[in-house]
């Protein structure tokens, strides 16, 4: 028999304040995070000290879904140069955090100023409130307000910067989940003007019901303990269903999605030795590069989940690993469009 999505009374209540959350009772969470939230800069303050790299502003998505875009653009962008869009979905496991949460807003500054690159970071919907699929559909909201807006030219950042046949989705954790997913829902629209043309997966959330090696081996992760997993997918998930649906585990409908699979674009996918869902992102990268996508896989032997928001040094590896995947697709584009 499958295992189910049953988490025992007392270890719940260790998941629920190891992630500083408490359940009310119309079933909607209160959160509690460690993480302060910063506002948007989307102007040079002559009287601040502080030297910024990026700008940023937020604009409305779905004001009916409460989500909204914070756009960032780099301070000083290359002159004469059209700069690619990435479109990038925060962490959190589905249920914590947003834009506006500072490790977030700073790691978005940081790229945005390095790659260079314009970045649209989506506040999409949280769970249980909005369980899956939710944040997906959230993320197509996304996709077609850069269609939007390469169209009709809205906002004047974009207008002036954005290379709207260079587009890249980009996420971390939940964030590479919602990466996969939103990529295969953007095969079924009609794009036209915009390109997706990567996307990037760091430390993609996955799971399934079959606890996989590193699981095991880092049953009480620091950052990620098994019991606060499977809390997490608890209540992402729609009710009723385990870790083996489509949204957790990617091999579970791998037949049925195959042809659409074999029509994403490139794809860089990072995970670290230490971080339980290793294995995991190993076995997805080889199943999508099984069907013939382009896969870039850059799995580190040391680092643990969610590291670069703690080490400076991780984090520029990962901006640099990043910045060398959008400019080796950038420079093929370009070669092609030459030919």
């Amino acid at each position: 028999m499958a295992e189910q999505n049953i988490i025992a009374e007392s270890t719940m209540e260790d998941a629920y304040k190891f992630l500083k959350i408490t359940r009310n009772p119309d079933g909607s969470l209160t959160r509690n995070p460690p993480v302060p939230n910063v506002p948007s800069t989307p102007e040079i303050d002559p009287n601040s000290s502080n030297q910024l790299i990026s700008l940023s502003k937020d604009l409305p998505l779905n004001p009916a879904a409460n989500t909204f875009i914070r756009l960032y653009r780099p301070v000083s962008p290359p002159p004469n140069a059209k700069l690619p869009l990435i479109i990038y979905f925060h962490g959190g496991g589905f249920l914590l955090l947003s834009v506006s949460s500072v490790i977030f807003h700073e790691s978005c500054n940081a790229m945005s100023a390095q790659i260079p690159a314009l970045i649209a970071s989506v506040e999409y919907r949280l769970a249980p409130e909005h369980r899956l699929p939710a944040a997906y559909e959230d993320a197509v909201d996304a996709i077609k307000w850069a269609k939007d807006e390469a169209i009709n030219g809205g906002d004047p950042w974009l207008k002036e910067f954005a290379d709207f046949s260079k587009v890249f989705l980009m996420g971390s954790s939940s964030g590479g989940n919602i990466v996969y997913h939103a990529g295969l829902r953007a095969l079924d629209i009609d794009l036209d003007p915009i390109k997706i043309v990567g996307l990037i997966m760091n430390q993609p959330y996955f799971g399934g019901v079959k606890r996989s090696e590193s699981e095991l081996k880092f049953v009480n992760d620091k950052i990620l303990p098994l019991h606060v997993n499977d809390l997490m997918w608890l209540l992402a998930l729609p009710e009723g269903v385990d870790r083996n649906h489509e949204y957790s585990n990617p091999l579970t409908n791998e037949a049925k999605v195959k042809e659409k699979i074999k029509r994403l674009p490139r794809c860089l996918i990072r995970g670290y030795g230490g971080d339980p869902l290793i294995d995991g992102q190993k076995e997805f990268a080889k199943m999508i590069e099984s069907h013939g996508v382009h896969v870039t896989p850059q799995f580190l032997e040391t680092g643990y989940h969610a590291v670069e928001i703690f080490d400076k040094k991780f984090a520029q590896d990962l901006y640099d690993s990043i910045k060398d995947f959008v400019k080796s697709i950038c420079d093929e584009n370009v070669g092609k469009s030459a030919m």
